[in-house]
């Protein structure tokens, strides 16, 4: 079958750095049918070998030179508003698919949306893509990349209209941390070392630190960062989902069909029992020069008199009979000694 998979926000960081080298990877593993197209798109105007040339760098670092460029051969790139995105993108997905020479004109195309973009544009390129994209010849899939909103009340509403936009088998809501082999690693070693069970609980396990460093600071994206800070921007999405895999129950199954519901069934029992952060049990604080890199307050697309933190440390506890009386410290921050 035919897969078209368009990649909004193509032009940005999170598409270079994790995006299109996870596609790349798919490619190296055979993953990808052989009749694809990976459509960037974005804002800005580029040629396809402009798309190239920005992802090849990244892309070098996954596979060899005669790889990526066997893969970027399946890359291109149009740019419009996210808005408003013109009605002939689809026309011409389909016609690339045509002009394939082992390309059959009956066989389904499968249309694949991702979303690296700001919160603030999900609702409106949902909509545009619900107007001018959608195949009728095969499955459509959404992907939602986090965060979800700023805040509970905009995260809701987010939830609320997307839902009416798409079906829930459309719509994959993801957290890319979770595709880190570590995080992987976790479920396997909890779940696929039965001696492990009856010592992971209270009655031996004294504290859990759960430590996120990055050595670089904001280079240049401050004036993203400070509207989110380091609470927003990584504990309360990829570190909670840490915590919550090390700290859940034993779901019904962790393989298998159906095995993701059972799996966030207990991650979200167990991040009720989590009793409120409190300031008292929280350490603030944000990066200054070492003297060779420039501090936080230094960087030009930062606010001044910013108090944004780039390094959170914050202990709270889980209130149940597993954990009861175990701190759990989570710390995150940028530019840090290492990574």
């Amino acid at each position: 079958e035919r897969l078209s998979v368009v990649v909004f926000g193509a032009s940005g960081d999170l598409a270079k750095r994790k995006t299109y080298p996870a596609l790349l990877d798919l490619y190296i593993e055979n993953a990808l049918p052989e009749k694809s197209i990976l459509c960037g798109y974005a804002r800005s105007e580029k040629s396809d070998e402009e798309l190239r040339d920005q992802l090849r760098p990244f892309l070098l670092k996954k596979g060899s030179e005669k790889i990526v460029d066997e893969f970027l051969k399946l890359c291109i790139y149009r740019s419009g508003q996210y808005e408003n995105v013109d009605v002939n993108l689809s026309k011409e997905l389909s016609e690339l698919h045509d002009q394939n020479a082992n390309s059959n004109k009956t066989e389904n195309e499968n249309r694949v949306f991702y979303l690296a973009l700001p919160p603030e544009a999900f609702l409106s390129t949902s909509a545009s893509i619900k107007r001018t994209l959608m195949t009728k010849c095969g499955w459509n899939r959404v992907i939602v990349e986090k965060p979800f909103g700023h805040d509970l009340p905009s995260c809701l509403e987010m939830s609320n209209e997307l839902s009416k936009i798409f079906s829930e088998e459309q719509l994959y809501r993801i957290d890319h941390y979770l595709g880190k082999e570590m995080v992987q690693a976790i479920l396997l070693l909890r779940f696929g070392n039965s001696f492990l069970e009856p010592i992971w609980n209270n009655h031996f396990v004294k504290i859990v630190v759960i430590t996120f460093k990055e050595s670089i600071g904001t280079m240049g994206r401050g004036g993203y960062f400070d509207s989110s800070g380091i609470i927003r921007d990584v504990m309360q999405n990829h570190l909670m989902q840490v915590l919550s895999i090390i700290a859940m129950e034993t779901p019904v199954r962790v393989s298998g069909e159906g095995y993701s519901n059972y799996v966030r069934d207990e991650k979200v029992k167990v991040l009720k029992c989590i009793k409120p952060w409190k300031l008292e049990n929280s350490v603030l604080g944000q990066y200054v020069s070492n003297g060779v890199e420039p501090g936080y307050a230094d960087d030009e697309t930062v606010p001044k008199g910013s108090n944004c933190p780039t390094y959170a440390c914050v202990a709270m506890t889980i209130d149940n009979p597993r954990w009861e009386g175990v701190p759990f410290i989570m710390k995150a921050g940028k530019a840090l000694d290492n990574q």
